[in-house]
């Protein structure tokens, strides 16, 4: 392996962590139903595209509004939701963005329950880069158990 290769790997396990980092911060946010901090991850003009919903969601402002109402959902149910996030694929592009594509299983916990594999899905992103890190350009999440 000469010195360029050896660089070129380690610059891409410097990105590579960062990335997984970025995604271990955000969905934690998630599952905590930090709205705006959440929202913060995504580009303002972001598009996060959801078989869940009718329509794909665009910018910060309905981002962060459809996390509280995920919220109001969930309090009454006394069930958890955890994201897990595996298999990352990372892809640096020319142009600075990274595109990702990885596993999202989603757990169900019913208070006091088992938990359960509630949803496995396929998550790709368009990354950009931001002061102090990454935010998510375009989000295309797709579900296994639909066609």
């Amino acid at each position: 392996m000469t010195a360029t290769t050896t660089a070129a790997v380690r610059e891409f396990g410097l990105l590579y962590a960062e990335v997984q980092q970025f995604y271990s911060r955000q969905m934690q946010l998630f599952d905590s139903f930090e709205a705006e901090a959440w929202a913060r991850t995504f580009t303002e003009d972001a598009v996060f595209d959801v078989p869940t919903l009718p329509a794909p969601v665009v910018g910060r402002a309905a981002l962060a509004s459809n996390v509280r109402r995920n919220a109001e959902v969930h309090a009454g149910s006394g069930e958890l939701l955890r994201h897990w996030l595996g298999m990352l694929d990372a892809r640096p592009q020319p142009d600075g963005t990274v595109h990702t594509r990885c596993y999202a299983l989603v757990y169900l916990t019913p208070r006091g329950g088992e938990s359960t594999v509630h949803r496995v899905c396929v998550m790709e992103d368009v990354l950009v880069p931001a002061p102090g890190g990454w935010q998510v350009a375009h989000r295309l999440v797709t579900r296994d158990d639909l066609p």
